[in-house]
């Protein structure tokens, strides 16, 4: 080592010299001690969540949750919690507020003000606007008696006895608390609005519950051109060349009205060739699964998950009323498009 390097002193926060079940034991020390926050709010609630939850459903205009520090943060989690769930709400900044955001909020939106002490300086600053423009106010404090918690139509409790915080000072179990009760608040207006798993769905369009509750068969399916379907009266090596040529791992047989009479897959033709003479003379009949499993179209595509993962299948046949043959698709297409 170079002597103008410098040297460096080994302190006790060096990983070789941490005590693993002291770390242990201050991480059971902490979520315990957020625990008994969130469960302590439980016992308290009363008529002002009920009064929180009418002005919620009661709202015309936005919701708009606001806070600092490390409320904000939680506000802006809640905001995202509650306009997934059916209220149109978002976030807004309070130090930014007076300095032009204030322009977001208009008379007949609602808002939620997140402050563990009730005395947050640039929240305060909001109250003359906010009664002057007669915007409703929840707040959201750990201070039944400070000046946010007075000036609101409605005051949720989210107190805590201590910090999780060794040192009593970083917010720990309050924002707990806070997540909790903004939690509680989310999902006591999404019962009473009677919000389903398909309106979920709706604004979750790209994630896997949405896909599973808004794709179609239609949408996932193969048809037209792609679509692999041949008489029964073909022979079982037109039927490898169609299966060959779609790259499904099935082929459908119909009659001359498209009416599906059976199918025949990758699986028959090694389970079955042993058993079959020349290829190129042996009709499909001889080889197909008749009465094959077959889907509707407008079904979801959630459905043919069920179905092919019940009766141990790859690939499904799309009919219509009539039982003609209008798609097909396989477990790989389901994987693809993200239901799976």
């Amino acid at each position: 080592m170079s002597d103008s390097a410098p040297n460096r002193t080994r302190t006790k926060t060096d990983g070789d010299e941490l005590d693993g079940a002291a770390l242990i034991e201050r991480g059971r020390e902490v979520l315990a001690t957020e625990a008994r926050a969130i469960t302590a709010l439980a016992g308290r609630l009363d008529d002002a969540f009920v009064d929180a939850c009418r002005l919620v459903l009661a709202c015309d205009g936005h919701l708009i949750v606001t806070g600092m520090g490390k409320s904000g943060h939680i506000g802006h989690k809640l905001a995202a919690t509650l306009a997934s769930t059916g209220t149109p709400a978002f976030f807004v900044h309070p130090a930014e507020a007076s300095h032009g955001d204030l322009g977001m909020i208009r008379s007949g939106d609602l808002i939620v003000a997140l402050s563990n002490s009730g005395e947050t300086a640039e929240l305060l600053a909001l109250l003359p606007v906010i009664k002057r423009l007669g915007v409703r106010l929840i707040a959201m404090t750990g201070n039944a008696d400070s000046t946010l918690a007075r000036h609101a139509d409605v005051h949720l409790d989210t107190g805590v006895d201590r910090e999780a915080c060794p040192l009593g000072l970083a917010p720990t179990a309050s924002t707990s608390a806070q997540l909790a009760m903004g939690d509680a608040l989310a999902m006591g207006v999404l019962d009473a609005r009677g919000f389903t798993a398909e309106d979920f769905a709706r604004s979750h369009p790209g994630g896997s519950l949405g896909k599973r509750l808004l794709l179609h068969i239609a949408d996932v399916m193969h048809s037209g051109d792609d679509l692999p379907a041949i008489g029964p009266d073909r022979t079982v090596s037109d039927a490898i060349v169609e299966i060959t040529r779609a790259r499904l791992g099935l082929c459908a047989v119909i009659d001359d009205a498209r009416r599906v009479l059976g199918i025949l897959t990758d699986g028959d033709l090694r389970r079955g060739l042993d058993g079959v003479g020349d290829i190129r003379t042996t009709p499909v009949r001889d080889l197909m699964t008749a009465e094959p499993q077959t889907i509707d179209a407008d079904a979801l595509a959630a459905e043919a998950v069920e179905q092919m993962q019940a009766r141990r299948i790859q690939g499904l046949l799309v009919v219509d009323e009539e039982g003609r043959l209008v798609g097909a698709l396989n477990f790989q297409d389901l994987l693809q498009a993200g239901v799976v």
